[in-house]
């Protein structure tokens, strides 16, 4: 997946399967699937969050302050340590949203996360700068993994508008038991499997054809935060322990 930086505003709606899959059909007629997926613009997503010991990211974005950011390490389909991973922060600042990425050696990773890097030991990533920028929130923050959160993503990107994105996130699992994100995206569902999480990414405003293609199919905006809803059903089941049942957050 390349670029390392983005500022872009993201809607997100809670829309059906059923929903999902017609309007995949309809903005075939005005975008075209993401060159990063398989044919039809479909991979894979498995993400390591981080939060302080006293949750401060989860309240934060709980509590929805102005300001609020996220550190993550992403892979896209499959890796093993030798492949590169993505660490991450994402920033939003009112309703924009900013990311700041660098690839990483994923065995690198591990080893940073755990502090086993020896000074002067070099780290295999493609940004040293960004890569300060998350040292630094990490130690701000004192940020531990905390959970991993794992979804099937199609993806479509404006043919004449390239900023244009639009995303549908299904088979939405987490878990905590295993914290290494090559392991795959099992977890437990944490929206209800016949629901999909619809983003739509713009730099400006969204184009009027979407706006009402959206209208028409009645696609309700939700405010679903992953790691919030994730975190959420976990510690149920800490509290219920063998009792899932798929939430979402609003």
């Amino acid at each position: 997946m390349a670029g390392e930086i983005f500022s872009r505003y993201e809607l997100k709606y809670l829309i059906s399967f059923e929903v999902y899959q017609q309007l995949a059909q309809k903005l075939q007629e005005r975008m075209t699937f993401d060159k990063y997926g398989s044919d039809d613009g479909k991979y894979n997503i498995i993400s390591l969050y981080f939060d302080s010991p006293d949750k401060r990211i989860y309240y934060e974005t709980r509590n929805k302050l102005r300001f609020r950011q996220k550190l993550r390490l992403r892979i896209y389909n499959s890796a093993t340590l030798e492949d590169n991973a993505f660490f991450e922060v994402k920033k939003k600042y009112k309703k924009r949203v900013s990311k700041r990425r660098t690839s990483i050696v994923l065995g690198d990773a591990y080893k940073y996360i755990s502090d086993q890097i020896e000074e002067g030991q070099k780290i295999r990533i493609s940004n040293p700068q960004i890569f300060n920028e998350i040292d630094s929130f990490r130690n701000l923050y004192n940020l531990k993994p905390e959970n991993i959160v794992s979804y099937d993503r199609q993806a479509f990107v404006g043919v004449e508008d390239m900023d244009l994105r639009v995303t549908f996130d299904y088979n939405l699992k987490c878990r905590n038991n295993d914290l290494r994100i090559e392991n795959g995206p099992d977890g437990y569902n944490f929206v209800d499997p016949n629901l999909v999480v619809l983003e739509v990414k713009v730099d400006h405003s969204v184009p009027l054809w979407l706006s009402r293609l959206l209208s028409e199919y009645r696609c309700p905006k939700k405010s679903v935060s992953k790691f919030c809803t994730s975190v959420d059903l976990l510690d149920e089941q800490r509290e219920e322990k063998g009792k899932f049942e798929p939430i979402v957050v609003i």
